[in-house]
């Protein structure tokens, strides 16, 4: 079933990505990733969580293409795979900003 030009398969693809990044912690992940790859143990000091929540995080993350990952000996490597975070995150906040502002006006 055609919805427009999109089909019902390419939003749920699109909600498949939405739902995987949907968490504080993987958003925080993404954030680190933009700048530099970096390895498990590195994230989990960055996220404070435990490493098997960090890797099942990373794992979300990578079925969805958001992250690649370099193996290097036992040591594994991650890195986001596209190069359109940065407009995502800018318009996210722009959005709470917006919001922000909206709330103040209204309480004024």
């Amino acid at each position: 079933m055609a919805m427009g030009k999109k089909t019902l398969k390419q939003y749920e693809a699109r909600a498949k990505i939405a739902k995987a990044m949907a968490h504080p912690s993987r958003l925080l992940m993404l954030d680190l990733l933009r700048d530099r790859e970096m390895c498990v143990n590195e994230l989990t000091e960055q996220v404070g969580a435990d490493q098997s929540t960090v890797s099942k995080h990373l794992a979300i993350l990578r079925e969805t293409g958001l992250l690649d990952v370099r193996k290097e000996g036992a040591m594994s490597f991650y890195r986001v795979s596209c190069v359109c975070l940065d407009g995502f995150f800018s318009c996210m906040e722009t959005v709470l900003k917006a919001d922000l502002e909206q709330r103040r006006s209204s309480v004024e």
